[in-house]
């Protein structure tokens, strides 16, 4: 079976003794490797207002934080995505207020979401959906309109690209996810991106009880309360060497994905998804729209190849409000579907599954 996701392993002459290495030297908390990670992270976002953190919804629940969401306030989002980006919403206490989702993309609709800004508006999260890029022309003109935050959810969108520069570049607040199926992983992890000095040193203390790093233990005085949300060395020594390959394997998600739209754009049944203007998406999932989808996903499972819609879209969970009146989400959710086209899907691969969708289902 040739799955949707896969997490890459760098090879272990090159892995194992930089681990060995961070285990045994007597360190492996919150130190010198996780400076490092940080550093080498900041060169490739051309922003130095980066830090690691635990995991990618650690990230989502400081970025919420720092635009001061709080009990009563509200957060314009999106139904498709994975659970996390709208349950760190609801750790703050916010509503989740579903925006629709545009029909031709699977992406948060700005024309939707802005209708929906009210007085109780914090802040609008937009999702990256599968390393797809949203319309961030018309969402920075909405924040720059109401003077709202925009949090960026790039966990599925490494490598992605918004007017040439790799998303995080000019976010309010960007995060991404190392989780083990992303384009980047330390194991688990995440990161959180900052485009304000002030937020930045904020998040520094919040991502660590409240606690000074820069200061002796017992010389610190705790004015907002933390949480345990840094990374650790041992985690960041795995993602160093990750990095050594993040620029090939990258590489291979984009191809292979240029590789499935080229191939098939004319094909009966199947409809590519058009990119927006200013955008490079990273294809962390192959994603289409498909003629009866449940027969597709049955033909390609049936044949060898993972296929599936992966996410449930979030408003079925009864902890959030119903979204059945979301017309472009009920639209593309019927009919979109994803497969794998990422570093483990070689050409021999590709054009089997290409053959495959061209002869029908």
């Amino acid at each position: 079976m040739i799955p949707i996701v896969k997490p890459y392993i760098p090879p272990r002459n090159q892995l194992m003794p930089a681990l060995q290495k961070t285990i045994y030297s007597g360190y492996i908390a919150q130190g010198k490797k996780v400076e490092d990670f940080e550093k080498m992270l900041g060169q490739y976002f051309e922003n130095n207002k980066v830090l690691t953190v635990n995991s990618g919804t650690s990230a989502l629940h400081l970025s919420l934080i720092l635009a001061n969401v709080g009990p009563g306030d509200e957060v314009i989002s999106t139904a498709l995505t994975a659970e996390p980006t709208n349950t760190a919403i609801s750790q703050t206490g916010a509503k989740v207020v579903w925006a629709d989702i545009e029909r031709s993309t699977g992406l948060i609709c700005p024309k939707s979401a802005e209708k929906l800004i009210n007085n109780k508006t914090k802040a609008i999260m937009i999702v990256h959906y599968a390393g797809m890029v949203a319309n961030l022309n018309k969402f920075y003109s909405i924040r720059k309109k109401y003077n709202i935050p925009i949090i960026e959810d790039c966990a599925h969108a490494f490598g992605a690209e918004y007017k040439n520069k790799k998303l995080g570049y000019c976010s309010d607040f960007a995060i991404y996810s190392f989780q083990a199926i992303k384009h980047l992983t330390t194991i688990d992890g995440g990161l959180l991106i900052l485009k304000k000095s002030s937020d930045y040193d904020r998040a520094k203390k919040l991502r660590w009880f409240g606690l000074d790093k820069t200061k002796p233990r017992l010389k610190n005085n705790i004015t907002e309360c933390g949480f345990k949300y840094h990374m650790n060395d041992v985690n960041a020594t795995f993602g160093l060497i990750q990095l050594n390959y993040l620029k090939e394997n990258v590489n291979k998600y984009i191809e292979n994905g240029l590789f499935f739209d080229r191939e098939l754009k004319d094909v009966d049944g199947i409809q590519i998804i058009k990119y927006h203007d200013d955008t490079k998406p990273s294809y962390w999932l192959y994603t289409a729209m498909v003629d009866r989808k449940d027969d597709f996903i049955e033909h390609m499972n049936s044949n060898g190849i993972q296929c599936s819609s992966l996410h449930l879209r979030n408003d079925r969970h009864s902890i959030f409000e119903d979204g059945s009146h979301l017309k472009g989400l009920e639209s593309f959710y019927g009919n979109y579907v994803h497969w794998g086209c990422g570093w483990w899907i070689t050409e021999k691969n590709r054009n089997k599954i290409v053959e495959l969708i061209k002869k029908g289902w």
